[in-house]
């Protein structure tokens, strides 16, 4: 079995792929979202070619998407298309890989969304992952999980039901972290890996 990649940047991965928009549709799966750093006055046309695009049989997901509290975005125009992106999926019934940075209890606001929200590279307190966890959130960690003491204490305890696990853009193999994780949890390789698909089954057919 494949090691599931929740969320990359290269297409050669098994996983969920970030889509870029000027990028043809790819055959594997991908997701595909307005980052709030690529937000531009151009945005409600980009947003309509998201929505085309969304609709591909192999797009698995809406996203990344979410609030970025270091760019130099307007925050209100930032919460608008990160709600127009909830609404989307809501109507075609996908789930959405969230970008947060130091916007976490805004993010909190969006938890009554009809459809499952997975903060990716989540490397937070433990505190923040464990308010995210009791809203209803997936988290999904990435390579701070192999060296990150703290974010290592939250995947100890974190139920294996609601975590990914991922290389986003990072260079490294995504196996080195299942075996940390592996380690971290004290459970088989094999069960970590298996549950990572029936996760992605459970988030990609929540309906």
């Amino acid at each position: 079995m494949d090691f599931l990649d929740f969320h990359h940047h290269k297409q050669n991965k098994t996983g969920i792929y970030n889509l870029n928009l000027n990028e043809a549709i790819p055959l594997g799966n991908f997701s595909v979202g307005l980052h709030p750093k690529d937000i531009s006055e151009n945005w409600t046309s980009d947003f309509e070619k998201i929505k085309n695009i969304s609709l591909s049989k192999n797009c698995l997901a809406i996203g990344e998407c979410g609030l970025d509290g270091l760019i130099n975005i307007d925050e209100n125009l930032q919460n608008e298309i990160f709600q127009n992106h909830i609404s989307w999926a809501e109507e075609i019934k996908k789930p959405i890989i969230i970008h947060c940075v130091r916007r976490f209890s805004q993010i909190l606001h969006y938890k009554k969304a009809k459809v499952p929200l997975v903060i990716h590279g989540f490397n937070k307190k433990e505190n923040i992952g464990k308010e995210l966890l009791e809203a209803g959130f997936y988290l999904s960690f990435g390579k701070a999980g192999l060296d990150n003491l703290s974010l290592q204490k939250l995947i100890k305890d974190f139920p294996i039901q609601k975590m990914f696990l991922e290389t986003d853009d990072a260079d490294f193999d995504i196996a080195e972290l299942y075996e940390k994780v592996s380690e971290i949890k004290s459970i088989p390789l094999e069960n970590l890996k298996t549950q990572m698909w029936e996760n992605l089954e459970n988030v990609v057919n929540y309906g």
